[in-house]
């Protein structure tokens, strides 16, 4: 019996591991889709060819990456989108949440519901992009907000359940704490 214990912690472990990859090959399709999308499907364009760089640093295999350049291209049909939610979280720190998606409701209704389950709410456009300037693709805090040690550790959780949510691709803050970004 010895080699059935075996054989089922090596299977929860390959489960967890393909997991993990599974989660990052999705990030890594929709920033190429997107980048792909603004290239026309341009394989040589900086942006699109940094993001399949960077999706080949993390083992993603080519037929993937190829996948992803199609649907970005529109060759596939599915139609692709950033989009950017804006809400404030534990302590009332701003926050913006970027996404691509191909289904804008599924996507809504996933971080709604992230934010609700934690007791907050989804703000509406414009109502924290207020606190932040955008360089270069990047969001900055025009006024970074100091936590205490306990609302920064409540945010940095928040922050994991909504890059949980496969379409999120990033989620930027005010917070001035090490912990969030």
């Amino acid at each position: 019996m010895s080699g059935h214990n075996k054989w089922s912690k090596i299977k929860h472990k390959k489960a967890a591991t393909d997991a993990a990859k599974s989660k990052i090959f999705s990030k890594h399709s929709a920033v190429i889709a997107i980048e792909s999308r603004n290239a026309n499907g341009d394989i040589a364009s900086p942006g699109l060819a940094a993001a399949i760089e960077r999706a080949k640093k993390d083992s993603m295999p080519k037929d993937n990456i190829e996948r992803a350049v199609a649907k970005g291209a529109g060759t596939t049909g599915a139609a692709i989108e950033e989009v950017l939610y804006e809400g404030y979280g534990p302590g009332g720190v701003a926050m913006l949440i970027q996404a691509v998606t191909d289904n804008n409701n599924r996507t809504a209704a996933a971080v709604r519901s992230t934010f609700s389950k934690a007791g907050l709410e989804l703000g509406t456009p414009g109502s924290a992009a207020w606190a932040f300037t955008k360089t270069n693709g990047v969001y900055t805090p025009t006024m970074p907000m100091d936590l205490d040690d306990a609302t920064g550790e409540k945010l940095a959780e928040f922050i994991e359940k909504l890059e949980d949510i496969d379409d999120v691709t990033d989620v930027y803050t005010a917070a001035d704490s090490a912990e969030a970004s």
